[in-house]
């Protein structure tokens, strides 16, 4: 089979901050900030952050020399990584690679920063230990083929993620060839993360990418100290690409590697909700807005998907139309399109607005989700999708091929701030979320990221709250 272990950790080991081309850090420094304003508000409001601190208490974890973001205490460096991985995908508003179909930030970020603490790393060199994380963790999603990958049941972001979070983790940690290809293949091992949460609106999803943050990690330490894994864990005859997916392409997990840069393909999410939504809605607030549509008027509502996607947010149908819990509701595109057209966009504050209100789950029983041949025509390289509004005065419809957020449709610099003040507003004060911005933006002179990660910690702004 076509070697990718070591030519991955040899990619990993020889990869420098000065050999990037200048966008690829730039990107990076971005797509952090996004991910601590994320983390930020999860803290004080996501559902499963009262559970996992005193879990994490419970077990003796909630004592060490690490950070976890909006957070007073220290933590142990697994601990960290894992609740940091909870919180930066807790409110499905973190990145994404349309390609992949996957979150990279969420479980390459956490161990970068665990491990960039542990070690006393400066900004560059987690840096670019991010960028070779994203690199191989995106490279496996794509060799795997998502869609295959999703019809057995397993969920990439925390599958490949744990490969990435590895190599992410190793990298900051200076480790050669020979350790890297041991800390990915005791990474092996741990390869989890199953779809099952989609029938119940279950914690798992946040819960087994921050598995993968802290088992990237302590594949890492293991590795680092001469815990020998296996040598072939991705290609081999028991390895990932053969068990994990039916018609791998095993040379696709190398392909470009060092030469064109995945990382510039991550997306930033406008809206906290499954990434296959967001064409959809953008079209549904497009329409809504250039025809002055009162939800009161909508007769019916046709949603158009990629088939990958509408298995995740459009069918069953029935379960849809009834969301249960804030994650129903993030993977339910009846909901999400009920909401843009009475909100007029989408955002975290609305799910708890919008989840009991009758008017909304009335409206929501009229929006259909079909699999459309336009947007399976764009996809994977698109997420792209459509929306048909039907009123007693016409019919009013719009394809979005290029989804906000996508590469191709970036988020302004002044998007990005806006959508971290949004997120870190409730919680800290104007000057100390400018003080986090140009700390996190400016990472790459950072000689402690100890130092910047405590900026997070509650102080100027309200305290840190349990979960509600």
């Amino acid at each position: 089979m076509h070697a990718v272990t070591r030519p991955i950790a040899d990619f990993a080991a020889a990869l420098r901050y000065d050999s990037l081309p200048p966008e690829v850090p730039r990107r990076a420094r971005q797509l952090l900030l996004d991910q601590v304003g994320i983390a930020l508000r999860a803290r004080n409001e996501a559902a499963l952050s009262g559970p996992a601190s005193a879990a994490l208490t419970r077990l003796g974890l909630a004592t060490g020399g690490c950070t976890v973001i909006g957070d007073a205490a220290d933590y142990a460096p697994p601990a960290a990584a894992f609740f940091n991985g909870n919180l930066g995908h807790s409110l499905d508003f973190d990145d994404t690679h349309a390609r992949g179909s996957l979150h990279p930030s969420a479980p390459i970020v956490p161990a970068a920063l665990a491990a960039a603490e542990l070690g006393g790393a400066d900004g560059r060199t987690l840096l670019t230990a991010i960028v070779a994380g994203y690199e191989v963790q995106i490279r496996l999603a794509i060799a795997i083929d998502p869609s295959a990958h999703y019809a057995r049941g397993f969920h990439p972001t925390a599958t490949c993620g744990v490969f990435g979070a590895a190599v992410a983790a190793a990298r900051v940690l200076g480790l050669d060839t020979d350790h890297i290809v041991s800390a990915l293949g005791l990474a092996g091992s741990q390869a989890a993360g199953s779809l099952q949460f989609l029938a119940d609106g279950a914690w798992n999803k946040p819960f087994h990418v921050g598995l993968a943050a802290m088992n990237g990690l302590i594949a890492a330490i293991f590795a680092a100290d001469g815990y020998q894994g296996t040598r072939e864990p991705i290609e081999g005859r028991a390895g990932f690409l053969r068990a994990y997916a039916p018609d791998a392409d095993p040379s696709a997990a190398t392909a470009g590697l060092g030469e064109r840069w995945e990382t510039l393909a991550i997306a930033l999410k406008p809206y906290p909700s499954c990434r296959y939504s967001h064409a959809p809605l953008d079209a549904l607030i497009a329409v809504k807005a250039a025809n002055d549509i009162d939800y009161r008027e909508v007769e019916s509502v046709e949603i158009r998907l990629p088939e990958t996607g509408w298995h995740l947010i459009g069918e069953p149908e029935e379960s849809k139309h009834r969301p249960r819990s804030y994650v129903d509701c993030q993977f339910s595109m009846p909901f999400l399109a009920a909401i843009a057209l009475r909100e007029g966009t989408v955002a975290w504050d609305h799910y708890r607005r919008h989840l009991e209100d009758p008017d909304t789950r009335a409206l929501c029983r009229r929006v259909r989700a079909l699999a459309d041949a336009q947007a399976e025509a764009e996809f994977p390289a698109y997420m792209s999708g459509g929306a048909r509004i039907r009123t007693a005065r016409g019919s009013f419809e719009q394809f979005v091929r290029v989804p906000k957020g996508e590469p191709a449709n970036f988020l302004s610099d002044a998007e990005i701030r806006a959508k971290f003040d949004t997120l870190a507003g409730p919680y800290v004060a104007a000057e100390r979320r400018d003080t986090i911005a140009a700390a996190v933006l400016g990472v790459a002179d950072c000689a402690d990221i100890g130092e910047l990660l405590r900026l997070t910690r509650p102080g100027a702004g309200r305290a840190a709250s349990s979960a509600v």
